[in-house]
């Protein structure tokens, strides 16, 4: 459905909610819990509210809001939001279904939120969501998200909050079938750093064929957030309940497709970590991370391909999370929101370099120490996966456009020497640096691995997908195999009839 009018400047906040409440199909309850009653008021300020609001209510006391929905384990939830959602919603359609439910679209909005206290110590976020009808009588969808207000004043931020969430009503009426639309539109309004929107979720018949994990992308994409997660059934998950008070290890890379280098270099890492003196006994969270740069290196967007890789890993049983974060120090400063316990991210010697490549740091006034002083504090520590000495040095040659080391030497005894942690050479103005990391053990290597599979690479892999050289299936786990080749992933099935294999030139891949 369209918007009234489709025009090229910016809707207003206050044009958005004029729009609704001169739209007599529509009418309905607005019920929110902390901050005031911020949205309802934009609507009442814009005029013709009596058309719209059927009921307006706020129970900021616990026993009042115990008594009116039922008691949830926290007040800010999506638990709580839920409870609302039904309770409104029932009553709406009870008291006016008989009176005007042949010519009237329901909804219920209704929100609850903790935003800044006098102390200024409470986290400020909230659940805000929106029940409706698309037609008279007809069956209801929701739209629920999960915002954070980062505005530092209490007024700011429920000024904030009654944008965001006219967005989200204007939206769910005029742009549920244009989702990317819908998801750009949240921020209208509202400018950079006011509001994220870490978590959407969409359900119900006006969103047949919607696929979460896609707009959940699209809040990375559109700058909404700078993170969102999907769980091993390829459900979207809220980063703060996954992430809070958790020991947190991560792995950065294409997975395109993933592995058996993948899963061994987290597998490895994992037993390490978890032995750590201040792992010990603590909740620990897994995680294999997809940056945003990596999903557009072809250009483009590709949803498709998004989805194979975050099907994939979720097929082995991995959580993803995928992230605006470029340098791993933003990626554990982002961590560091939901938790105080160690963090440990696990990496290849070709990713480890690019850690120490300065030119990413110019940004920074301190450089690389500055980076690095944000990397590794508060017990953060990188587990480092081997490199085959043949591989790292057509690493180096396609990274510095220098010649290859050992290219004309015996191939045979470059691939059983292998770089790690110990021996790997940095620049030498960085060498005191690193043996500094190295010696207090800020870099450790991963040990444990198995020797048999670091010729691997995810480039390789595709390479040979494609080229319909059936020896890929020996190189990413067995459920991988069944489902690139059940999906036709990575340009599976394009190759009529077998391609040769190409050996002995492994393609490098992170």
């Amino acid at each position: 459905m369209d918007a009234p009018s489709e025009q090229k400047e910016l809707l207003t906040t206050n044009r958005k909610a004029l729009t609704v409440n001169l739209d007599e199909a529509k009418y309905g309850t607005f019920a929110e819990i902390g901050a005031g009653q911020e949205v309802a008021r934009v609507f009442f300020q814009a005029g013709g509210a009596a058309g719209t609001i059927a009921k307006s209510i706020s129970a900021y006391d616990m026993t009042f809001s115990d008594a009116i929905y039922g008691k949830s384990p926290r007040y800010v939830s999506q638990d709580r939001l839920a409870l609302m959602l039904d309770r409104e919603y029932s009553l709406l359609t009870e008291r006016l279904s008989a009176q005007r439910g042949e010519k009237t679209t329901f909804f219920v909005f209704a929100d609850t939120v903790s935003a800044r206290n006098f102390k200024g110590t409470n986290e400020c976020h909230g659940w805000m969501g929106i029940r409706f009808q698309t037609e008279p009588g007809g069956p209801t969808s929701d739209a629920v998200v999960h915002v954070r207000m980062w505005d530092k004043e209490n007024v700011l931020q429920q000024q904030a909050l009654g944008i965001v969430g006219t967005n989200l009503i204007y939206g769910a009426f005029y742009y549920r079938d244009n989702p990317a639309k819908f998801i750009q539109s949240l921020a209208d309004n509202l400018g950079s750093g006011r509001i994220e929107v870490d978590m959407v979720k969409f359900t119900g018949p006006a969103f047949n064929g919607v696929d979460n994990r896609l707009l959940s992308l699209h809040l990375v994409q559109y700058g909404l957030t700078n993170a969102v997660m999907f769980g091993t059934g390829g459900e979207v998950l809220q980063p703060s309940e996954i992430l809070y008070k958790k020991a947190i290890l991560v792995e950065r890379g294409s997975f395109r497709p993933v592995t058996h280098v993948n899963v061994d270099m987290l597998n490895c890492a994992c037993a390490q970590f978890v032995q750590e003196p201040l792992v010990k006994g603590k909740d620990v969270i897994v995680l294999m991370e997809i940056t945003m740069n990596n999903l557009l290196m072809g250009g483009d967007l590709d949803a498709q391909d998004f989805l194979s890789r975050v099907d994939l890993l979720a097929d082995i049983g991995f959580t993803v999370l995928i992230s605006n974060y470029s340098e791993y120090y933003r990626l554990t400063s982002y961590f560091r929101r939901y938790t105080k316990e160690m963090i440990g991210v696990a990496m290849g010697i070709n990713n480890l370099l690019e850690v120490f490549n300065e030119k990413y740091y110019d940004n920074l006034e301190g450089g690389i120490l500055e980076s690095f002083g944000r990397l590794f504090r508060n017990s953060v520590k990188l587990y480092i996966y081997p490199m085959q000495q043949a591989a790292y040095d057509r690493y180096i040659a396609t990274t510095t456009g220098a010649a290859a080391p050992n290219s004309a030497g015996n191939h045979a005894f470059s691939n059983a020497v292998l770089i790690n942690a110990k021996n790997l050479q940095v620049s030498d103005h960085l060498r005191n640096l690193y043996a500094h990391l190295l010696e207090n053990h800020y870099i450790d290597c991963i040990v444990g691995y198995d020797l048999n599979i670091l010729s691997i690479f995810s480039r390789d892999v595709l390479h040979r997908i494609k080229a319909g050289d059936l020896t890929w299936e020996r190189m990413v786990p067995e459920p991988v195999v069944e489902a690139i080749k059940k999906r036709h992933l990575f340009g599976y099935g394009a190759q009529t009839q077998p391609a040769p294999a190409a050996a002995g030139t492994p393609v490098l891949a992170s």
